[in-house]
This record gives C-alpha cells, sequence and structure tokens, in this order.
C-alpha cells in the first residue's frame, strides 16, 4: 500500500485489515488530485475508474462503494452488492469484501467483532451522527451488527473495537445553533464539544462526539481520532480532501475487510 495512508493502530483481530486512503497515489488531476474515489464529484469518470483499481490492487479485496446520503441506512453487502447502493454504512461477513465509506471532512468509523467474523463501516456526518430521537449512523450500525451477529446488545457493546478516521476538526468546523440543538436535546453532555465561536456560531468536535455516542451504547475501546489537529481533514490541504476548505474537491476512503 502506499506508504502515506493510515494503518489503524488498533487490537484487531486476527485476519482483520483496515486503511485510509490520502490523496497519494492517485491519477486524478486538479481540484481532485491525485487519488480521488468519489464518482459523483465532476472528476473524469476514467481517472476515477482508474483510482478505484489502483485501492482495490492495493488493500486486495473487493471494496464497495456506496451512495452516501447522509441518512441513518445500514446494508449487508458481499461479492455481489452493486456499487453507489444507497446507505451509510456497511457491514459483511465475507472474506474479501471491502466494506467501504468515501468521506472529505464527514469522519468515518470501523467497527468490528473481537470474533472478527463481522466488520462495519459507517459514514458519520453530522445529520447522520445527530439521526432522529437519539437514533443516528452508529446507533443503527450496532443494533444491525448485533442481530447479525446474533448478539444482545450488551454483549455487542462490550466485544466490538472501534476506530474513528480523519474528519474535519473542531478548530475548522464551524457549525450554526440547529447542529448543536440536534446533539444537546438528545444527551446534554454534548454540549461540551461545542465552542462558542461568534454570535450563533459554534466550533464542533465531532470524533468528540462520536465518542460520546459509542460510550452510550457501551463502547469503549475506541481508537483512532482524539480530535486533535493532526486528525483535521481541513487543515491538511496537501494530504486529505476536504469538502468545507476547497467545495470542488475529491473523497479519500477508509476500509475494513476479512483477509480472504
Amino acid at each position: 500500500m502506499n506508504p502515506d495512508w493510515l494503518r489503524p493502530d488498533w487490537p484487531a483481530p486476527a485476519g482483520i485489515r483496515a486503511v485510509c486512503t490520502t490523496r497519494a497515489g492517485g491519477v486524478s488531476a486538479a481540484p481532485y488530485d491525485g487519488l480521488n474515489l468519489g464518482d459523483h464529484v465532476g472528476d473524469d469518470p476514467a481517472r476515477v475508474a482508474s483510482n478505484r483499481a489502483i485501492f482495490e490492487e492495493a488493500i486486495g479485496a473487493q471494496a464497495v462503494f456506496l451512495n452516501q446520503v447522509h441518512g441513518t441506512g445500514v446494508l449487508q453487502i458481499d461479492a455481489a452488492t452493486e456499487h453507489a447502493s444507497v446507505a451509510d454504512a456497511c457491514l459483511t461477513d465475507q472474506a474479501g469484501v471491502a466494506c467501504t465509506i468515501m468521506v472529505a471532512d464527514c469522519l468515518p468509523v470501523l467497527l468490528v467483532g473481537a470474533d472478527g467474523n463481522w466488520v462495519a463501516a459507517a459514514h458519520a456526518g453530522w445529520r447522520g451522527l445527530a439521526g432522529q430521537q437519539g437514533v443516528g449512523i452508529i446507533e443503527a450500525t450496532c443494533q444491525r451488527f448485533s442481530a447479525l451477529a446474533l448478539m444482545d446488545t450488551a454483549q455487542v457493546a462490550t466485544e466490538i473495537i472501534a476506530w474513528l478516521g480523519p474528519c474535519i476538526g473542531p478548530q475548522a468546523f464551524e457549525v450554526g445553533e440547529e447542529v448543536r440543538a440536534a446533539f444537546v436535546a438528545h444527551d446534554a453532555q454534548a454540549q461540551c464539544m461545542f465552542q462558542a465561536d461568534k454570535p450563533g456560531k459554534w466550533r464542533a468536535d465531532l470524533a468528540g462526539l462520536a465518542r460520546q455516542r459509542l460510550a452510550a451504547l457501551g463502547i469503549q475501546q475506541v481508537f483512532g481520532n482524539d480530535g486533535s489537529p493532526g486528525w483535521c481533514t481541513a487543515s491538511q490541504a496537501s494530504r486529505f480532501f476536504s469538502h468545507r476548505r476547497d467545495q470542488v474537491t475529491g473523497r479519500f476512503a477508509v476500509a475494513i475487510w476479512r483477509a480472504a
């Protein structure tokens, strides 16, 4: 794999592979340079196809790219799942099939059970993370995970291991009062993840909010993004795509799979 790509530092079970790409290693031209994996952002389709081929060859697995809509839909995937299936999270027990999430500021979340039989990836922008009535993409993914793994919720919580990838950091993610209200209405403790910036505006810690949601589910083994500047997509233009920073830009990917 490209040496610039991130390899999660977490105690995943044997046979579990995961990676987070960067801009390095692809063939797209500006403003999508270089490894743009998004086919919905205006890039040359042939270049995107080449980039996806580069990615799949590097990971040695079949990536399934979703049509992410900032919702809470969760899809079980296998080798026959079509690209652009509508969902914001996916999970599988099939070896050699990579649950793949595309991002350019939103938070990617990887999940694996301690037994390594199931893996999952979720796309957590603020809308999907907040969800409706306290059920967002993380809750929906964990519910589906527990059902498919034939575990009760408490057992899944103690056995799930999570990794949070790069996203827009709290120093750059300015949001309005409606975003803060969406989280605080569900959990008053969420207010500590918002710092007042200017009248009616707040700086939000997306990774911190995800950690709160995971903790509320009883998931304590959470690794990766801790909200520090090194994880911020918006502040690292040479390494990460950022929609908030550039508007027109590519997408990098975070994937998890069981080795075949």
